[in-house]
């Protein structure tokens, strides 16, 4: 089964930096699109950034020149590099990745906490 396990969430003060990493296993198909959403108490799940096979990078204007998202295919990682964090930066972040072929077609990890303090 496919599965996304992400790690690097955790506490930091505002213009501190943390790097998120979400790993897929299982999968025995092309991952296409890999990304990071977040999600904060009372608000929609929103794109930060993704990534596609090629390396094409799409953010959300709230996070550009502070993040940056890359990946390694041959790892099936993708990674979020997180600096000059704002307390608005606080949510849970959740990888996505796109496997068109597979049986959902695109998968979840479980999510990791990210709070910024003032």
């Amino acid at each position: 089964q496919v599965q996304l396990v992400e790690s690097g969430g955790g506490l930091v003060q505002a213009g501190g930096s943390l790097r998120l990493s979400c790993v897929v296993s299982g999968s025995s198909f092309h991952i296409n699109v890999m990304g990071w959403y977040r999600q904060a108490p009372g608000k929609q799940r929103e794109l930060v950034a993704d990534i596609t096979s090629g390396g094409l990078t799409n953010y959300a204007d709230s996070v550009k020149g502070r993040f940056s998202i890359s990946r390694d295919n041959a790892k099936n990682t993708v990674c979020l590099q997180m600096n000059s964090l704002k307390p608005e930066d606080t949510a849970v972040y959740y990888c996505k990745a796109e496997i068109p072929g597979s049986r959902w077609g695109n998968y979840w990890g479980q999510g990791t906490q990210v709070t910024v303090s003032s």
